[in-house]
């Protein structure tokens, strides 16, 4: 079924206001600063409808259940005055969109930056990320991924505990202000990725089961109960969230959406919930004539998830990959503690590299049973990798990223192994300079024994960790929040202007097909563990990185190697003094913490 749900303004000031309420005796709809509420019509299957004349955009509104209580609408497109309070009416037809030529990315061509909208700019607006959208372009980015939207509780938030899946948190700015962006993005060829969260609701603002049970008790998430996905009434529970990220991609010309956490949507039902999705989403693209794509956020290395239908596949376009990240993670950090006890060795860097997933069918000592199954049959394009990302810096007790953790040569080492993989990259805000400032996990909650329990909470998911010692960033705070803003002035800094053209030629080359070979032909790859040195190849190129301080030599056959780049150059503010363009070589040096492209 597919029933549009919430307030849909119509021509002529007409909004038909539609609720699944499937246990109210009697739903009203009831306008601010006026004390008659209006009785909606029961339909069937718990939904309430009516049509209203005379009622214009900004009108704000509320249903009252039962004559009883008065609740924000569950599909309210926006919240004007915070989570608790009045639903807006909105006209979604009102803005002249600009980009009928935009026809979508598909994602073996994209180049994905993640953003927090909060703290990528001063303004934390969608005005804000407008402004940076050169930026952007100079880069080489052409997909930007935006940190979750849906109406939180207060002013500050990752986004995660969004409470209403349809509307836009009003403290970033207007409904027209984000597609005032996405039209802009369109314009400038970047395609915009929302992070959408279907596996829970957040704990403050959220009155769902007041209209009807949305939640499960046979199942429970890390945040509580799990949304009803296969229960008795899940039918209309289903169309809820379906049509919301129908919503997102339709109204807004979002390009796709990537799930958080979807191990967590717990569907047992003959259809599971995302392969409906992507049915609904692959009718969208025939009724628009635009690619959309949807990446799954999952730690299960279950290639079912992105398989095609005709192999019982839910048939999304992509995933995230921990296991490339965790990899490299530890071999530049050393750490070991917690899930990433299971990694630390070159050969699983190299594996990842290889074909993305390292736990493919073999066993997890963290979590005590075999993880996973093969990914060889998938194009590398089903995959998405990183170096950082908000989960992986944020959820670190400081926040703190890579600069901090790591020399200035193993930044550009790991820059290198991202962007030279066959898999699809993605940057978190502020890589591309070495952002010192801190990514940390902030809330603006108004509950007082919620902010407790966020705070006691936070604190105990670092028992696995070495953390350095500091003082504990208060969730709550609002300097916590600030803290998280990136500093703008990177261009103060000659370490940070490397870093920034070390990307941007790292990105260029790539989307020239400088590394294309490792995409279209089969990888092969030679680790020498004492050395601490990785050798993969394809066709005519090869990668060399060298984790090891110490500086390694390797003989060669080939009569000309054309070094194409090499992080460790004096360009780049390196040690070596070689050239990067074209000689001919017996035995390469490569420097220590540094990689080497080369083809011959």
């Amino acid at each position: 079924m597919e029933r549009k749900v919430g307030a849909i303004f119509k021509e002529n000031d007409n909004c038909e206001f539609t609720v699944w309420a499937p246990s109210a005796e009697k739903v009203e709809v009831i306008f601010k600063n006026n004390e008659l509420p209006v009785l909606l019509n029961k339909e069937e299957k718990g939904y309430w409808s009516k049509t209203l004349e005379e009622i214009e955009p900004g009108t704000l509104y509320k249903f009252q259940l039962n004559g009883v209580k008065k609740f924000p609408d569950p599909a309210s497109r926006y919240q004007p005055e915070g989570v608790h309070e009045w639903s807006q009416v909105i006209n979604n037809n009102s803005y002249k969109w600009n980009d009928e030529d935009w026809k979508g990315l598909s994602m073996d061509k994209m180049i994905i930056y993640e953003l927090h909208v909060g703290t990528f700019t001063a303004e934390g607006t969608f005005r804000g990320i407008q402004e940076k959208l050169d930026h952007l372009l100079e880069l080489g980015i052409n997909a930007i991924e935006v940190m979750p939207l849906s109406a939180f509780p207060g002013n500050r938030n990752w986004g995660y505990d969004g409470v209403y899946p349809y509307a836009a948190q009003e403290s970033y700015g207007s409904t027209e202000a984000l597609k005032e962006l996405i039209d802009s993005c369109h314009a400038k060829g970047i395609a915009v990725i929302l992070d959408a969260v279907y596996n829970h609701m957040g704990p403050e603002g959220n009155y769902l089961s007041e209209f009807g049970p949305y939640f499960t008790e046979k199942y429970k998430t890390p945040w509580g109960k799990a949304i009803n996905f296969d229960d008795p009434f899940s039918d209309h529970v289903r169309n809820f969230f379906l049509q919301s990220a129908i919503m997102w991609l339709e109204e807004y010309h979002f390009d796709g959406l990537r799930l958080d956490a979807i191990h967590e949507i717990i569907d047992r039902g003959a259809k599971h919930l995302l392969r409906d999705l992507s049915e609904q989403v692959d009718n969208l693209e025939k009724k628009s004539d635009r690619k959309y794509v949807l990446i799954a956020e999952s730690d299960l290395n279950d290639v079912k998830i992105i398989n095609s239908y005709s192999k019982g596949g839910f048939g999304l376009e992509a995933q995230w990959v921990d296991d490339f990240h965790h990899s490299l993670h530890t071999l530049l950090t050393g750490e070991d503690e917690g899930y990433y006890a299971d990694y630390g060795k070159l050969n699983q860097l190299a594996k990842s590299f290889r074909q993305a997933f390292v736990y493919d069918g073999v066993y997890s000592s963290f979590r005590k049973r075999t993880i996973g199954n093969s990914p060889a049959e998938l194009s590398s394009s089903s995959f998405v990798v990183c170096i950082q990302n908000h989960d992986q810096v944020g959820n670190r007790m400081l926040g703190d990223r890579l600069t901090q953790l790591i020399s200035f040569e193993k930044l550009k080492l790991s820059a290198g192994v991202l962007l030279t993989s066959p898999m699809v990259p993605m940057l978190f805000m502020g890589e591309e300079f070495a952002e010192d400032n801190p990514f940390q996990y902030f809330v603006s909650h108004g509950d007082p024994d919620l902010v407790k329990a966020v705070q006691e909470g936070r604190k105990k998911e670092f028992e696995y960790f070495n953390q350095k010692k500091g003082e504990f960033p208060d969730p709550q705070s609002e300097e916590t929040f600030n803290n998280s803003k990136i500093n703008w002035n990177f261009e103060e800094s000659e370490k940070k202007k490397v870093i920034f053209n070390f990307y941007k030629e790292l990105i260029r080359l790539r989307k020239e097909g400088a590394f294309k070979d490792f995409v279209e032909k089969e990888i092969h790859t030679e680790v020498d563990e004492q050395k601490k040195l990785i050798i993969a190849s394809a066709g005519k190129l090869t990668a060399l990185f060298n984790f090891s301080e110490e500086n390694q030599t390797l003989n060669i056959s080939e009569e000309n190697i054309n070094i194409i780049l090499a992080s460790a150059e004096k360009k780049w503010d390196g040690p070596a003094d070689f050239s990067s363009k074209s000689d001919i070589y017996r035995i390469i040096n490569i420097p220590p913490e540094s990689l080497i492209i080369c083809k011959s």
